[in-house]
């Protein structure tokens, strides 16, 4: 996108908010990037380049906009779309694996060197992985400063910076103030409310539209107790994170997700952010899913009554495994129930004061020693379960941001009790793959004949062909037309 100059100046002078995190414009005169939407008065088309990433545009030399803070722009969702190890390695820095493992450790996931990976990422990005990490931990940084009185030599090495000086200097760099200046902006208002000891609260950006009532009808409707809760009109859960556990409770509005994370270590911010996102499906573009929807003029009017409906997704995709497997051939409430005496048995305890939250979901290791017995499942829904939690603990299936999706299909489906169904939901809301589907799916083939559409997996399969790649997204569609709990925003 960035190397189509016309395209990128029409869509700047339209300050069309679909590209923002898409591609950067930088500004050679004032040596300032901003995202496309800026709302100041454009430059001459002469003064403007274009640059894919952030970091790119940094590591030119120039800063980030005051005014438009292209720093915050949703994520490209080229990175959810594509498959490739350049995709799966983008994925990975979000995740804040650079920070955590270094370059090196970005390079094994990958099965990599470290001198192809930064080779292919300047390539695509105009900045190798530790240009992109830095420009990340700048955004972090620039988080904690406002919106945490966290004394700022802290917020230096929470945000994944080795040392203070070199926070001092990338933030000045980055944003043209010290952090005590970016601190002293944001000043809480007089009458603005405090957020209770240790929360940091934070806006997560998407494109519009977004629908959020079977987004968070889903989650809602399916929430573990203990793990997950609707409260205050906010979807609240616990985290498993790598320095610690969190609590993040996550509210919709208008142009923005509110999102309110208590931590109890702030390097995992960023993290935490990461998989929020993943779970909300933030970074998609939903006016591409939805041009290309509406192409099948079947789907016209549910495209229309509701535009920009997400995919659910997961915080943890070996959690989402397990559940997944709870849920098979059972009601929502049985499979709420059977997760729920598996989270009270071997879930870690967690405090939470401001709600009803008490474990974080048990890892893999702590459910693959289990005694089936104690399991109210059938036989071979137990064995199910067994080598599934198995195969997670010791790493014969992983299921991350930078594994394979085909591959990691074909291992589910090896396993035994895995079919296409549970492969495809696995794929769809723990992988984050767009185009996975669901033929067999009773609501989707309820709603398909009741469209006029082909209600046999194997027609339906095929004309949803034209659907590609989103046909997840045309799943959501299909769902909702039901009045399931799972469409519906709780009141």
């Amino acid at each position: 996108m960035h190397t189509d100059t016309e395209r990128c100046v029409r869509a700047v002078r339209s300050k069309d908010a679909r590209f923002d995190g898409v591609f950067f414009t930088a500004v050679r005169t004032t040596r300032i990037y901003c995202r496309p939407s800026c709302p100041v008065v454009p430059p001459k088309a002469e003064n403007m380049e274009f640059h894919p990433s952030a970091a790119s545009c940094q590591r030119a030399g120039f800063r980030a906009c005051k005014r438009c803070r292209p720093d915050t722009s949703p994520g490209s969702p080229q990175w959810n779309v594509r498959a490739d190890a350049v995709a799966r390695a983008m994925r990975l820095i979000q995740d804040g694996v650079v920070d955590r493992e270094g370059v090196p450790g970005l390079a094994r996931r990958l099965g990599w060197s470290t001198r192809q990976i930064e080779r292919q990422l300047l390539a695509e990005l105009g900045a190798g992985p530790l240009a992109l990490a830095r420009a990340q931990r700048a955004q972090t940084a620039r988080v904690l400063i406002e919106t945490t009185p966290m004394p700022l030599g802290e917020v230096a090495f929470a945000a994944g910076f080795s040392s203070i000086r070199t926070f001092n200097d990338t933030v000045r760099e980055v944003f043209a103030l010290t952090p005590g200046e970016l601190r002293a902006r944001a000043a809480r208002p007089a009458g603005r409310r405090a957020p209770a000891s240790g929360a940091i609260t934070l806006r997560l950006p998407f494109r519009t539209p977004l629908e959020p009532s079977n987004l968070f009808g889903h989650l809602a409707a399916t929430a573990v107790p203990g793990v997950e809760e609707w409260r205050d009109g906010a979807y609240r859960r616990t985290l498993n994170l790598p320095y610690g556990h969190g609590v993040v409770a996550l509210a919709p509005r208008a142009d923005h997700i509110a999102c309110r994370l208590s931590l109890t270590d702030p390097r995992d911010l960023t993290h935490a952010i990461s998989r929020c996102r993943r779970l909300l499906d933030l970074d998609a573009d939903p006016v591409a899913v939805d041009e290309r929807l509406r192409a099948d003029p079947l789907l016209v009017p549910l495209v229309d009554a509701a535009p920009g409906r997400r995919v659910p997704g997961s915080v943890d995709p070996a959690e989402f495994a397990v559940r997944a497997v709870l849920g098979q051939q059972v009601s929502t409430a049985a499979a709420r129930t059977h997760a729920a005496r598996l989270v009270a048995a071997h879930g870690t305890p967690v405090d939470d004061p401001e709600g009803g939250l008490t474990h974080l979901f048990p890892e893999p290791a702590a459910l693959a020693a289990l005694d089936p017995e104690t399991l109210a499942l059938p036989r071979s829904r137990r064995t199910t379960l067994l080598t599934l939690v198995r195969a997670l603990a010791d790493g014969t299936l992983p299921l991350g941001p930078a594994d394979d999706r085909e591959e990691a299909r074909a291992r589910l489906l090896a396993l035994p009790g895995f079919g296409p169904w549970t492969t495809e939901i696995i794929a769809m809301r723990a992988l984050g793959d767009p185009d996975a589907f669901l033929p067999g799916d009773l609501g989707v083939r309820r709603a398909a004949e009741g469209l006029g559409l082909p209600s046999t997996p194997a027609a339906l399969t095929a004309r949803a062909a034209h659907w590609r790649p989103w046909r997840a997204y045309a799943v959501q569609y299909l769902w909702a037309t039901d009045s399931h709990p799972i469409n519906h925003l709780p009141s």
